[in-house]
């Protein structure tokens, strides 16, 4: 199933439930792909440009949460931490460190890479074999972590 179908159905079920977090949070989500599928109009929609809808939503929530901490409103925080979840919860499942330290491992064989100069190898492989499994912040503090 599609992740917009799969989107709709969710919304149509906050609604049911009166969930105004999650409704928003959902909505947001449907707007984007909604968007991309305006600009990409004679194009199918991949999964790989659904994840990174994704990312870039839960990224901004992140973006969100640090500045209302910053200004002691934890109010708006929960509220951005809330949705973070639920869309969270439409991503492939996440790598845990162990796990993105051996992805990354192997990854840094497969380009022979050995120091750090050779970073520009390894991001691009990287960040497009480990899509929607890890965000790219902790590919790149893994990749640069190894290669030290």
């Amino acid at each position: 199933m599609s992740l917009e179908i799969t989107i709709t159905e969710a919304i149509k079920a906050a609604m049911r439930s009166k969930d105004k977090v999650a409704l928003d949070a959902l909505r947001a989500v449907k707007s984007q792909l909604q968007l991309l599928k305006t600009e990409n109009r004679d194009q199918e929609i991949t999964s790989e440009q659904e994840i990174s809808i994704l990312q870039r939503l839960i990224k901004q929530r992140k973006d969100s949460i640090t500045q209302f901490s910053a200004q002691g409103r934890e109010d708006l925080s929960e509220v951005e931490r809330a949705q973070m979840e639920v869309i969270e919860r439409f991503l492939p499942a996440q790598l845990t460190e162990e796990e993105l330290e051996v992805q990354v491992r192997m990854l840094i064989e497969q380009t022979g890479a050995s120091s750090i100069k050779d970073l520009g190898k390894v991001m691009p492989l990287a960040t497009k074999t480990l899509a929607g499994k890890s965000d790219g912040k902790s590919i790149s503090e893994m990749v640069k972590k190894l290669l030290s």
